[in-house]
């Protein structure tokens, strides 16, 4: 009995909010915008998609290379990649810095993977219809933002601060799941 809960709790989602962003979005100000209303670095992912140009810049730094130094803004950009729970750029690699999100993205028996397919959104928790129909979303848009919380009050708030900030389709996970039921 005590088995069958576990199984449950693990499968229940935390609450979270998105957000799809154009190519050209100030990322750095999106995340401090979250950061601000209280969302710490760790609840943040990021998935940008490879022709994005934070994903060129990642490609074109060769980290295992120590004779080549890399710039000040590709460190500086590393750095503040790094301080987020995740950053997954799809066929090109990731960061995990947060346990929610290695828990759901690669430790878990059942985990869709990372990296080319729309597994990772599977992972943190959306629908497999919505996961393909945002990973299109990404590779003609460019980012998405999600952001999980414990607390349901602090998901609206981030989805309020990513319409702010010019997301071009928020939801919490939560209305995702509903327009799919009633689909």
């Amino acid at each position: 009995m005590l088995r069958g809960l576990e199984t449950l709790i693990m499968a229940a989602p935390m609450p979270a909010a998105y957000g799809m962003y154009a190519s050209d979005v100030a990322l750095q100000q999106v995340v401090r915008s979250l950061n601000q209303s209280g969302i710490s670095n760790e609840q943040i992912c990021l998935m940008v998609w490879p022709r994005h140009h934070i994903a060129k810049i990642m490609r074109e730094a060769n980290l295992l290379n120590s004779e080549r130094r890399g710039t000040a803004t590709v460190e500086e950009l590393m750095g503040w990649l790094m301080k987020l729970g995740a950053v997954i750029i799809p066929t090109a690699g990731f960061f995990i810095r947060s346990r929610a999100f290695l828990h759901a993205l690669v430790m878990r028996k059942d985990s869709p993977g990372l990296c080319g397919n729309s597994g990772a959104l599977v992972g943190l928790g959306f629908s497999e219809c919505d996961a393909e129909r945002l990973e299109d979303q990404i590779g003609e848009t460019g980012v998405l933002v999600y952001v999980e919380s414990p607390e349901r009050e602090r998901t609206t708030q981030a989805v309020e601060i990513l319409r702010r900030t010019g997301a071009i389709e928020t939801a919490t996970l939560e209305q995702a799941w509903a327009r799919e039921a009633v689909a």
